[in-house]
């Protein structure tokens, strides 16, 4: 391929780039957030609009992972576990960085860590989503 060819494929390839970029970017631009519905952005501490349910009402390895938490490990995904839990999705209380911790709540036959979580708050509130964090409930872990 000759000097001039390969300068004009570099550039076309390079135009090319840029408008996929800026088409990316304006789709991704356009986009409007999707808010929760319990994304009211409640004050750290404030649960009460969270469905409440009594962890013997949840998948037994929830009360596993409850008991592991208590007992400080072992946990069966020690780089996951444990974890400060950011709430980027804003569905819990908004509550100061660290304040939330993560947990696998493991599910039968899945390869990979699942969707299961239980996520601990310092004030010793305890969240369970079994849909990755698209929804939230409160656990009594008493009952």
């Amino acid at each position: 391929m000759s000097y001039l060819t390969s300068r004009a494929v570099k550039a076309l390839l390079a135009l090319a780039l840029a408008v996929i970029g800026t088409v990316g970017l304006a789709t991704v631009s356009v986009a409007a957030p999707v808010a929760h519905p319990a994304a009211s952005q409640v004050a750290c501490g404030n649960t009460s609009s969270y469905q409440k349910v009594n962890l013997s009402s949840l998948p037994a390895q929830a009360a596993t992972t409850v008991k592991l938490i208590k007992k400080g490990g072992p946990f069966p995904y020690p780089k996951n576990d444990g974890v400060v839990f950011r709430n980027d999705e804003h569905i819990l209380p908004l509550c100061s960085s660290g304040y939330y911790h993560e947990y696998t709540v493991p599910t039968p036959g899945a390869s990979t860590r699942g969707a299961r979580r239980m996520i601990t708050g310092s004030a010793g509130e305890y969240f369970y989503t079994g849909d990755h964090y698209a929804s939230f409930s409160l656990v009594n872990i008493n009952s």
